[in-house]
């Protein structure tokens, strides 16, 4: 795999918060964008998994004859945003 660069023009209160942010962590801005970027990424690309998987198996309150015993399970998007 290979790299790009991605130029950004951001102001310059945003990247003085972006290197407070990194600083606490031990890292550069340039790492720590994007990890951020990466996270957001997983985030939505998990979200989009747990919703395919609903779809699947039926989201929680659709009439199922076991819905009693669903209610005691953890859903797949439990804590999901």
């Amino acid at each position: 795999m290979g790299t790009s660069v991605l130029s950004l023009r951001i102001d310059h209160e945003l990247l003085e918060r972006l290197r407070h942010q990194a600083a606490k962590r031990g890292m550069s801005v340039q790492d720590y964008v994007v990890r951020t970027l990466i996270r957001d990424d997983f985030d939505q690309r998990f979200q989009a998994a747990v919703e395919e998987t609903e779809r699947f198996y039926g989201s929680p309150g659709s009439g199922d004859a076991d819905q009693d015993q669903d209610q005691d399970q953890v859903r797949p998007s439990a804590g999901i945003r």
